[in-house]
């Protein structure tokens, strides 16, 4: 079973999905992300997408419900990377990302991350990495 590798960033966590998962793989991401979150109490999450060529409805629904309780944990969440096929069929499918804003790559995800942080007014994020 592949093991998605979670970075850390000072209190943002990266993760980067380089290869399509399977159900399995995808459950075992998602409990693994959430656990992180809680454990560090991470402030956000930057999901990379940017290698995926397909989004099925079952992995779509899973990076929602992840999104989503990542946000209920207290962190913000940016999906990064969407290719515009994998946007199109996500739409044509019903189904978009609800519990996540999304960046066209890493380096928007991050700023979106941080001015989020800094508008909450988190005084134990400096945007360098530091706590």
């Amino acid at each position: 079973m592949k093991k998605i590798p979670i970075l850390r960033l000072g209190r943002i966590l990266l993760v980067s999905i380089q290869e399509d998962l399977t159900d399995n793989e995808a459950m075992q991401f998602q409990s693994d992300l959430v656990n992180k979150v809680a454990e560090i109490e991470a402030l956000g999450v930057a999901v990379d997408i940017t290698a995926l060529d397909v989004v099925d409805s079952y992995m779509a629904r899973v990076i929602n419900d992840t999104a989503s309780m990542v946000r209920l944990l207290g962190a913000e969440v940016v999906i990064c990377g969407i290719q515009p096929y994998v946007a199109m069929t996500l739409i044509e499918m019903g189904r978009d990302l609800i519990g996540a804003d999304c960046a066209f790559n890493l380096d928007q995800g991050l700023e979106m991350l941080r001015e989020r942080i800094a508008h909450r007014g988190d005084i134990r994020f400096t945007g360098d990495g530091d706590e």
